[in-house]
């Protein structure tokens, strides 16, 4: 919805300082920034191999105009609105779970179930139009009587039923026939809940973020609870004063730490490692990729004249102290091209150029 705090969040993710105000959508056209993902991991596998670099994962975000009811027929910001959410990968849903007379709402009172509602409804009304378009075209087709054509529009009978009775595509199940339609609805994106909170209700909560957190659960999706107000004066804190500050408020770590790790698992990424003496570098990859597509993150080269991969633990080689001491103590081992990539492997790839 406007004015939940969607541009304040953004600007603490990305320090792209997008502009920020006391009125709906003055946020238009997208505005793209990049939040590096914490990771302890990194600093201490640069410091056992000995990297004159570090460089850390990042994930793109896009901070996007407000959606209002009806904006599945155009209002608002209509049309533009769900078209730039459909190019996202997964979606954040920032919800106002915060009191404050100088910020409107466009519903004159904090309702977070009542705006979860409404963003959800306009969002499955927009796909159940994009379903209902396509039946339209396969149903003439089917009349052919081919039984491939005559599949797909049952199918799409069933997918248009299930979001008809309020159910977001990515629940729907026995989806074959149908994947690619599916694959471009909203629903069927990965959402986490972002409970907008304020400074006060941020260590225990309160009954506004609850509401947020028993929806997002009986979704299926995530809930993370953070005060973008607070964030951003912590942004700007010294970091031993913004730690204090934290501890003062019975925190142990920022909102915004908590949303970007959320944020990665939400697009179902893992963190492997390349480390060398130049550079030791965090990298993502999709959960169940083989070591032969680690290597193509690297480099096309690699995959394609990929021949093995030495694989180690990153705290494996931490604790013995670099890599070639753990392979020394056989803490490494040699894998194929087929090997699962497991969340903080650390990889030697090698490969005919």
């Amino acid at each position: 919805m406007p004015n939940v705090g969607k541009s304040t969040v953004f600007n603490s993710l990305t320090r792209v300082y997008a502009e920020a105000q006391n009125y709906p959508f003055t946020t238009i056209e997208p505005n793209l920034g990049v939040a590096v993902v914490p990771d302890e991991r990194l600093g201490a596998l640069a410091s056992a191999v000995g990297s004159r670099r570090a460089v850390p994962v990042t994930v793109d975000f896009v901070d996007i105009a407000g959606l209002v009811k009806g904006a599945s027929e155009g209002e608002g910001l209509g049309n533009q609105f769900l078209g730039h959410i459909r190019e996202c990968e997964a979606i954040a849903h920032v919800v106002r779970c915060f009191t404050d007379e100088n910020v409107a709402h466009v519903h004159e009172g904090v309702d977070p179930a009542g705006d979860i509602e409404t963003v959800n409804t306009e969002l499955l009304l927009a796909d159940l139009a994009t379903v209902e378009r396509r039946l339209e075209r396969t149903g003439r087709a089917a009349k052919s009587g081919e039984k491939k054509l005559v599949e797909e529009a049952k199918v799409l009978e069933r997918l248009r039923d299930h979001l008809s009775n309020g159910n977001p595509a990515r629940t729907f199940g026995d989806r074959e026939p149908v994947e690619e339609t599916v694959a471009t609805l909203i629903t069927a994106k990965s959402t986490l809940y972002v409970a907008n909170v304020d400074e006060s209700s941020l260590a225990e909560g309160d009954s506004y973020s609850a509401e947020v957190e028993k929806l997002a659960e009986r979704e299926g999706a995530e809930a993370v609870r953070l005060s973008a107000k607070l964030e951003t004066e912590i942004s700007e804190l010294p970091e031993a004063e913004a730690k204090e500050y934290l501890e003062m408020l019975g925190v142990e770590s920022t909102g915004f730490e908590q949303f970007i790790r959320a944020s990665y698992r939400l697009l179902d990424l893992i963190t492997f490692f390349t480390a060398n003496e130049k550079e030791c570098q965090a990298r993502t990859l999709r959960n169940g990729s083989t070591a032969r597509t680690a290597a193509g993150k690297v480099h096309t080269d690699m995959e394609h004249g990929f021949i093995a991969a030495e694989v180690g633990n990153w705290k494996d080689i931490v604790d013995a102290g670099g890599w070639a001491k753990a392979r020394e103590g056989a803490k490494v081992h040699l894998e194929g091209r087929d090997y699962v990539v497991k969340d903080g492997d650390v990889l030697l790839i090698r490969f005919n150029a």
